[in-house]
């Protein structure tokens, strides 16, 4: 039977400190906790929950599930939410994916849920169900489902969303879809009979329901269907489910879902889709003590036996000594082990059990290094700690580290509250991996599906650790093993005691500036503003003496910027190389990108190229992301006028913007609110605000009177798209005269026809002349948070609409305001400068050159 994945569970377990930490460090449960986990020792039942995105799941009623019914619960997300929107900062993409993973993996360690995924990919906003499933391989992502649902073996199924338009996205009702294909295909012995022989066998649901829901506009609810009260207040947690969810809700921080702690009644409505309709219960008809391991007669004086153990221990258990629980426990365990046969709730139980014993007895368990990186070869000082803070007889026997290095240890007898300390060495193996996220250890075949080769890896949320210390330990005289990733401590002078992953990164990196190399920007009098250069960063991890280096650029083939070089590169310092395209660039090669390589060949005659980059991702509600990439420039040679020369630009929530318009020409200027004078703007000849920077920065409301007078002045604002405000907070001022934002309009069809309502508008005609090609090779989509209700002295010279849809001209509005100009862009420019699409630079260089007005 498939193992239950381990990095998911020690993610979940280790996450510690206050919600929002980045802490990954063991954790030891209250009393309290631990007798909410011993009652949950008698509940067999489980629930997987399915939607299509992190931030799908109803974060009030998973901790309901999990911490009030004490069912296993999980939450199974098709994708990883790659193709959504960014609050907290600029990446984009697979990035943004990562980043919305592991903030999954921080809401799950709150409520108490597991977290899986599928292989799909979420290449942005669709607004059909057909779509989603043309473009992820539809078999693929059920043959994913169907094996999480063989794999935990849930009691029910309950889809988030309806498999229509009700669902409010594409992918929405495409994961209802495939939730019920999924129900019906995993118990069906002919449907991807190839996973049986991985030890999953075929699995019946009794049921899958719907949770419907009130999202203001659209209520799918009615007082005829299954009503739960979710909102109960735990007094062992001393926290309500609504609070909790208000706590795991928030983690959802690059998705601006901060929310409050919730208390009072919260009613929760289903509706069976498939098998026996629940009328009262969730799990009704469903056995969830113990008896339903009697499989066998033979079996039920041993389900008796452990019912009767179980009982008794909840009973005699003493909030202030838990340690007393332990030798019960260990009973119950080994009872577990040797008595009942293979199954999944055996092994779920004997994990159950194993954390009991070593939460009740107050035992310290870490392995951690004192350097958050190694390479190939290296040899890493790795501490192994044991304190038996309770002083339960606990010996330990002996200690391992995952490279094979063992240090056995005599039975030694742990003294109450004493530190143990063993200082190891790990021998970082040369055929050990570089740190990469499984899904993206191969590059995606098409649009819609990351490649994973090995079945076992199918639904984790992250890889295991890169290094595992292994602690043999008896307690009464029961081995135990606490399986423990090796960790990076390290205390930060504000934020005190922190852990991240300790990973694998290569000997030597690689990188690029920058990400768009524009080749052919000139003044409206023809002139070429600049020559642009490439630069090529070299970061050695490892010191290379007396080395032979070579630096290869290549377009359609390699050049050769320097072979032959004998060079001595230095541990942890970085080598700069500038280059101008000129000099590598064929403008009829097919090939519009660069790459690098920096060849070495070490004094021994080893030759070692390096091609990737390894990046780390650094916010402190997660734990640090490693990853790496082949980096590259990309090439735009298509001529584009501009006008103006210093632009000001005040920061959203992250874009590529400020080194878009440097690649224009511009010079550029960060605005902060102390900037907000007509001093200061005076002498910009535009001002670009960055996506949702209005939602970000109360002030620029404040500024409102400022940044208009800047316009009727002569100046040209351009502000990027914003979000509707939530709660009690007062629409944005953004334009200069009356329009709203609204979240349904937008266009994702990234290939919609654009119709040039105004083709006189300034906009479309200078410098640039816009054509249709200038919207060809758009990525993911066009526009998002249009305009609507434009006040009527605004022009709107763009008409666009996905299929089926009428034509919207929300995505670019402009107004004449004194002598300047005002505009409202919610084409997506964000997604489309880094790319290099030559024609949303184009746009951007004939808004920033709107002509002044007499």
């Amino acid at each position: 039977m498939k193992k239950i994945r381990l990095a998911i569970l020690l993610i979940a377990f280790l996450l510690a400190g206050k919600p929002g930490s980045a802490q990954l460090a063991p954790v030891t449960a209250s009393s309290s906790d631990i007798y909410l986990q011993l009652k949950k020792l008698n509940v067999l039942g489980s629930v997987l929950y399915i939607a299509a995105h992190p931030d799908d799941e109803n974060n009030g009623f998973l901790p309901y599930l999990a911490k009030e019914k004490l069912y296993r619960t999980a939450y199974l997300s098709l994708t990883r939410g790659d193709g959504g929107q960014n609050l907290i900062g600029p990446e984009q993409g697979i990035e943004l994916g990562m980043i919305r993973t592991q903030e999954l993996l921080a809401a799950r360690a709150i409520d108490g849920a597991e977290q899986y995924f599928t292989r799909a990919y979420e290449f942005g906003f669709s607004k059909r169900a057909d779509e989603a499933l043309d473009t992820w391989d539809h078999q693929q992502v059920l043959a994913d489902v169907v094996w999480m649902i063989r794999s935990l073996q849930p009691d029910i199924i309950i889809a988030r969303f309806p498999p229509d338009k009700r669902a409010g996205h594409g992918h929405h009702a495409a994961s209802a879809i495939i939730a019920n294909e999924a129900f019906r295909a995993a118990a069906d012995p002919k449907q991807f009979p190839e996973q049986f022989k991985l030890g999953v066998k075929p699995w019946q649901a009794k049921r899958i329901l719907w949770n419907t829901f009130n999202f203001g506009a659209t209520n799918t609810t009615s007082e005829d269907q299954l009503k739960i009260d979710v909102g109960g207040y735990n007094q062992l947690l001393g926290r309500s489910y609504g609070e909790l969810g208000g706590e795991a809700r928030s983690m959802h921080k690059s998705q601006a879902e901060g929310r409050p702690r919730r208390r009072g009644e919260a009613i929760e409505y289903f509706v069976t889709t498939g098998g026996d309709t629940a009328r009262k219960d969730l799990l009704e008809g469903v056995t969830t003590g113990w008896e339903r391991l009697i499989t066998e007669t033979r079996y039920q004086a041993v389900v008796e036996n452990i019912q009767s153990q179980v009982q008794s221990i909840i009973e005699q258990y003493q909030f202030t000594q838990p340690e007393a629980s332990v030798p019960a426990l260990t009973k119950l365990y080994q009872t577990i082990r040797s008595q009942l046969p293979a199954s999944v709730w055996k092994q779920q139980k004997l994990k159950e059990v194993q954390a009991l014993v070593e939460n009740c007895s107050g035992l310290f368990v870490e392995a951690f290094t004192q350097q958050e990186t190694a390479v190939r070869g290296d040899t890493v000082r790795v501490n192994c700690f044991v304190n038996n803070r309770s002083g339960v007889p606990v010996s330990i026997t002996s200690i391992a580290l995952e490279d094979g290095l063992r240090d056995t240890l005599p039975q030694q007898m742990t003294t109450k509250n004493q530190n143990y300390n063993y200082a190891m060495q790990a021998v970082i193996n040369k055929s050990s991996q570089t740190t990469q996220p499984y899904w993206l250890a191969k590059p995606r075949e098409n649009d819609g599906m990351f490649v994973v080769d090995d079945q076992m890896q199918i639904g984790e949320a992250w890889n295991p650790a890169s290094l595992y210390a292994s602690f043999i330990v008896e307690v009464n005289n029961v081995p135990f093993t606490f399986k423990r990733p090796v960790m990076y401590k390290y205390v930060d002078a504000a934020r005190g005691e922190l852990y991240q992953p300790f990973v694998i990164a290569p000997h030597a990196e690689v990188f690029m500036s920058p990400s768009v190399a524009l080749l052919n920007v000139k003044d409206t009098d023809g002139n070429k503003r600049s020559d642009s250069m490439v630069h090529v960063m070299v970061n050695a991890r490892v010191a290379m003496p007396q080395s032979v280096t070579a630096l290869n650029i290549r377009q359609d083939v390699i050049h050769t910027i320097f072979a032959n070089k004998q060079t001595s590169l230095e541990k942890g310092k970085r080598y700069q190389f500038d280059i101008p395209v000129s000099k590598v660039y064929n403008p009829k090669a097919p090939m519009k990108f660069l790459e690098a390589t920096f060849s070495m060949t070490a004094p021994d005659g080893k030759n070692y190229n390096y091609s990737d980059f390894f990046k780390t991702i650094r916010y402190d509600h997660i734990p640090a992301i490693h990853f790496y990439f082949r980096d590259h420039v990309k090439l735009v040679d298509d001529e584009i006028k501009v006008r103006g020369k210093k632009v000001g630009y005040i920061a959203g929530s992250g874009d590529a913007m400020p080194e878009a318009l440097r690649q224009l020409g511009f010079e550029v200027k960060v605005l902060e609110e102390a900037d907000m004078n007509a001093a200061t703007l005076q002498t910009l000849d535009a001002i670009v605000t960055g996506v949702r920077a209005y939602n970000i920065y109360s002030w620029l409301s404040n500024k409102y009177d400022v940044l208009m007078e800047y316009v009727q002045q002569g100046g040209n604002l351009i502000v990027q798209y914003n979000r509707n405000t939530q709660g009690n907070t007062p629409a944005p001022k953004i334009g200069p005269y009356p329009f709203v934002i609204n979240a349904g309009a937008r266009v994702t069809e990234e290939n919609a026809a654009v119709e040039f309502a105004l083709p006189q508008h300034a906009v479309l005609n200078s410098p640039n002349s816009i054509t249709a090609a200038d919207f060809e090779g758009w990525n993911q989509e066009r526009s998002t948070y249009q305009a609507d209700r434009i006040d009527p002295r605004y022009e709107a010279p763009l008409r666009m609409h996905d299929q089926d849809e009428p034509a919207t001209n929300g995505s670019l509005i402009t107004a004449k305001y004194g002598k300047g100009n005002f505009a409202y862009v919610s084409l997506v420019l964000f997604r489309q400068l880094p790319a290099g699409v030559p024609g949303a630079f184009k746009l951007l260089a004939n808004l920033i050159a709107l002509p002044k007005n007499p």
